[in-house]
């Protein structure tokens, strides 16, 4: 059978996860469409994607499988409704930010241990979804892990647009990366969350020079690879990081862990930097067992395993899973999002 696929997204920071999606459902001979249900966004689309412009298109479309790369999804649009997630539990609200239950899918492919077991407790009490450990597809490029080479120690600063946590919003944080900068001893690259104002990203790119670049970018995992340590606040993307068991120092961090370094002062950026490119071996162990924890997957092949799941899903009998709940306010609020009214 020629399986038809829809990658459901809202913003930039979906594309290189559906891309290695994409890459996988075209090797197997399938078909593969984007549908984003956000219009700002529609003009970073890649070139290597088909877009379908409208919602009837997409109901049109009648895919098999909805592969959704945000919290909600268009209940409409046909397929079974496949939650891939757009970042790891990144603890802004003390553990319940991912784990929300809106009803809307049908199976939940989730990353590792950390995600798993939360949503299998969930599926236990709503019985009305399926959860497949999978890995997650964003990562696949990451694999396999290679040591660095730098010259001189190689940053990475990360920074979420939650305006208590952001450590790109704290002016006494970016003044001591400027400083920082111009100290020959340290090369700097940032990146910030698309959320952010388009203000801050002028900052950042207004810091460059020789010791430090800004990236306008949300395919972070070339980065991921070229940095020896990360410096970031509360962003998932320091989960990410973290899979390739690499240090990562935090500012002000919402639940900070053993395996961060985390400190809460501008004087104390320089001295854990120094720490983190040292490696000390208590922390690393914490590191592994964190990332193991998060991301077991190695072998880069997260996104064949999610491909695996949504066809057993589709094939076989579901008929032992309960009906989800009416859900009348997100469906219509949906709807109005996108001016689909027919039924």
């Amino acid at each position: 059978m020629k399986y038809r696929f829809l990658i459901y997204i809202s913003y930039p920071y979906a594309f290189p996860i559906g891309a290695p999606l994409q890459e996988e459902i075209l090797k197997r001979g399938y078909e593969v469409k984007w549908f984003c249900d956000v219009e700002e966004t529609k003009e970073y689309f890649p070139e290597n994607g088909e877009l379908i412009p409208e919602v009837n298109d997409a109901v049109s479309y009648n895919p098999h499988i909805v592969l959704t790369i945000t919290d909600s999804v268009a209940d409409f649009i046909p397929g079974i409704k496949v939650q891939i997630f757009h970042g790891f539990p990144a603890n802004k609200r003390k553990g319940t930010d991912q784990f929300k239950i809106r009803g809307f899918f049908d199976l939940y492919c989730t990353q590792g241990p950390s995600s798993t077991i939360p949503f299998q407790k969930k599926q236990q009490k709503h019985r009305n979804f399926e959860v497949i450990e999978t890995g997650w597809s964003k990562l696949d490029p990451l694999f396999p892990l290679e040591p660095t080479t730098n010259e001189k120690p190689v940053v990475l600063i990360a920074s979420t647009f939650t305006k208590q946590y952001s450590l790109a919003l704290n002016l006494a944080v970016v003044a001591e990366i400027e400083r920082l900068s111009k100290t020959n001893q340290w090369y700097f690259m940032a990146v910030l969350h698309p959320k952010l104002s388009k203000e801050v990203y002028r900052k950042f790119k207004a810091l460059e020079n020789e010791n430090f670049r800004f990236y306008d970018t949300t395919d972070l995992v070339p980065l991921f690879k070229k940095a020896d340590i990360m410096f970031a606040d509360t962003t998932s993307a320091l989960i990410e990081f973290l899979i390739q068991e690499k240090p990562v120092v935090t500012f002000k961090n919402n639940m900070p862990g053993p395996y961060l370094i985390d400190i809460s002062q501008v004087s104390e950026i320089e001295p854990a930097l120094e720490k983190a490119v040292s490696k000390p071996a208590y922390l690393m162990k914490e590191i592994k067992t964190f990332a193991d924890y998060s991301h077991p997957y190695k072998d880069g092949n997260s996104s064949e395993r999610v491909l695996d799941a949504c066809i057993e899903f589709l094939s076989r009998d579901n008929s032992h899973l309960k009906k989800k709940p009416l859900n009348f306010i997100r469906k219509y609020k949906m709807r109005k999002k996108l001016g689909y009214f027919k039924f």
